[in-house]
């Protein structure tokens, strides 16, 4: 049996994605396949190295993001994602996709030509801090001449790569879309920012029937994309989540269990 596991982006909230995986291997679900965006691709990254789920929540946990050895000097970005090299360098001392433990792929967006790139091979470290480069936050990231940020801009969702690989998809969404009223968008800049979260939540709400189990938490809205701080009630909220689901779907978890 290989079981795909989706991991969407949603920043600080991809802390919930590692209490998804700690309440899926409690009931014996381990995923075979590991597909990410953003912070989705940090965590699965991580998970794909063998890296347990309580030392991935204790690098969410330990890292710090906004140091000012971080900050870019004459680049397009407030930090440099070059200077979280060495942060992950760490977990991954064969800078390669094929010293992996389990199948990866990561997404990001080439921010010349437009498009988007999925990559499963050669290194992995630079890729995986690509996928995770907010645009205007992070420097881009240079990869074989081209450039790239966050792959939540053009997929945040990446089911494609899994479709064909595994027998049973499980998706993880972190993104919800939170409920507005007109007088929340008072500036020009808010408009723009809820079209583009429109457009990102809508194209990845579309490929959750590609999965056979969508973990989909809407409590998430409570928690901003960098708040750091709130890393220990984001995974715990994920994993009480997931426990729930499973716990009330027995046909699914026998399907996932091959039963």
């Amino acid at each position: 049996m290989t079981i795909g596991l989706v991991l969407s982006g949603g920043g600080a909230r991809g802390a919930a994605h590692i209490g998804v995986i700690k309440a899926l291997e409690e009931h014996g679900i381990f995923p075979t396949h590991i597909a990410g965006t953003s912070a989705g691709a940090i965590v699965g990254g991580l998970y794909a190295a063998g890296i347990s789920w309580s030392e991935i929540l204790r690098f969410f946990k330990t890292i710090t993001i906004f140091s000012t050895y971080r900050y870019a000097r004459n680049k397009p970005g407030f930090l440099n994602s070059e200077n979280f090299y060495g942060d992950l360098k760490a977990y991954f001392p064969e800078d390669s996709f094929d010293a992996l433990k389990k199948p990866l792929f990561v997404t990001a967006a080439n921010i010349i030509d437009g498009t988007s790139k999925i990559f499963s091979s050669g290194e992995v470290i630079k890729p995986i801090i690509a996928s995770a480069s907010f645009p205007g936050v992070f420097t881009p990231t240079e990869i074989n001449g081209e450039y790239y940020v966050d792959g939540g801009t053009l997929n945040n969702f990446p089911v494609e790569p899994l479709k064909d690989a595994c027998n049973k998809i499980i998706g993880v969404y972190v993104n919800p879309l939170k409920s507005v009223v007109i007088e929340d968008l008072k500036h020009s800049y808010s408009v723009v920012e809820r079209a583009y979260k429109i457009k990102v939540a809508a194209e990845s709400i579309s490929k959750f029937p590609d999965c056979d189990l969508v973990i989909n938490p809407q409590e998430l809205v409570k928690y901003s994309t960098f708040g750091m701080n709130n890393v220990d009630a984001i995974f715990n909220l994920g994993y009480n989540y997931t426990q729930k689901i499973l716990s009330k779907n027995e046909k699914i978890l026998n399907a996932l269990n091959g039963k």
